[in-house]
């Protein structure tokens, strides 16, 4: 049997049963500090698929790179079928900065497939796209909420694909959400190259959320194990079909002030519940904040002080709520089980 032949990236050479750290140049910071975008190849002994798994394209969005890291880690990867590049951070300058925008505070991902000769945000994500995207079969996008918000585990694909709602469904997050592609993000760019891909979005930007990323980590490894690039071998499937949506609202502010907050991300509501109460500073007028439709939240401010028309609550909207209670309670309990780490690394 022949052996595999080797990986290239950015001139480094990753031969088969290996994996090695390949570090692309960027930009020079002003003060001659050079910034690359850096990725981790495993090369598998075996053929299989080339696929990418990228975080913090947005800087803030920590809960990706956590994941990506957990992933590197797990022992099912040195007996890959395929090759696997990992990009944990995307926007080193943003994360460096604790910024969701790069120096130009453009966002990144309005900015491919970018170009060779534009702006910062342009040479790096056509950069991305020549050096990871075009190599590579499939891939999973990780984000979170912006600073002071929060996100229900959840995949994000664009509707009409059936095997994007497929691998959507293997990935096994609490729900999937039909999304659009957007004009500029990576899922379009992608598109484009004919290179599927998924969006997962949990959590908060700079923080880390544990179910988040158990639930990230595990997702990966079942799409892994869908393409023939890991073997099932301590990979479960999900106990409960993820609650499908096709469409979503945002409840915003009747007021400005500080608002309570009575239900989570996660919580099923029906119309006419209320969600929360906006009182002014002196406590003279109080004004209820109530759902809508019926639905499940999938995304709220954590932030008390609010303006009116803030984005308060998030909600998937559901015609039937008998089973979604349900669905998210099975998945969570399923996370908790999920050895995905060593137990002195909690922080």
């Amino acid at each position: 049997m022949s052996r595999r032949a080797p990986f290239e990236l950015g001139g480094v050479i990753i031969e088969a049963g290996t994996r090695a750290t390949v570090d692309l140049p960027v930009s020079v910071l002003s003060d001659h500090t050079p910034v690359n975008l850096s990725a981790q190849v495993i090369h598998g002994k075996k053929d299989g698929p080339v696929m990418f798994v990228s975080a913090a394209i947005h800087g803030d969005e920590v809960i990706g790179v956590e994941i990506v890291r957990r992933l590197l880690r797990m022992p099912n990867m040195d007996r890959l079928h395929g090759t696997l590049i990992a990009v944990p951070i995307v926007n080193t300058f943003g994360f460096l900065n604790h910024s969701r925008y790069l120096p130009d505070r453009r966002d990144l991902n309005r900015c491919f497939p970018g170009s060779a000769s534009g702006s910062l945000a342009a040479r790096l994500a056509n950069l991305f796209m020549t050096e990871i995207v075009k190599r590579s079969d499939f891939g999973i996008d990780l984000h979170s909420a912006a600073i002071q918000r929060t996100n229900l585990p959840q995949i994000r694909v664009n509707s009409g694909n059936d095997r994007m709602m497929h691998m959507a469904k293997v990935f096994g997050a609490p729900v999937i959400i039909p999304s659009k592609l957007r004009d500029g993000s990576l899922r379009y760019a992608a598109a484009d190259l004919g290179c599927d891909m998924l969006l997962y979005e949990a959590g908060e930007g700079l923080r880390f959320d544990e179910y988040a990323a158990r639930t990230g980590v595990m997702g990966v490894l079942r799409v892994m194990r869908e393409l023939g690039m890991i073997a099932s071998r301590g990979v479960t499937k999900p106990k409960a079909s993820p609650i499908q949506t096709k469409s979503s609202t945002w409840l915003r502010a009747p007021a400005g002030g500080l608002i309570r907050m009575f239900k989570q991300a996660g919580d099923t509501v029906v119309e006419g519940d209320l969600l929360g109460i906006v009182s002014d500073p002196f406590g003279e007028h109080d004004t209820e904040v109530t759902a809508d439709e019926s639905g499940i939240i999938i995304g709220r401010t954590n932030l008390p002080v609010v303006n009116e028309g803030d984005a308060l609550f998030h909600v998937a909207l559901l015609p039937k709520l008998e089973a979604a209670a349900d669905t998210m309670e099975t998945l969570a309990e399923q996370m908790d089980d999920q050895p995905l780490f060593d137990e002195d690394e909690i922080i």
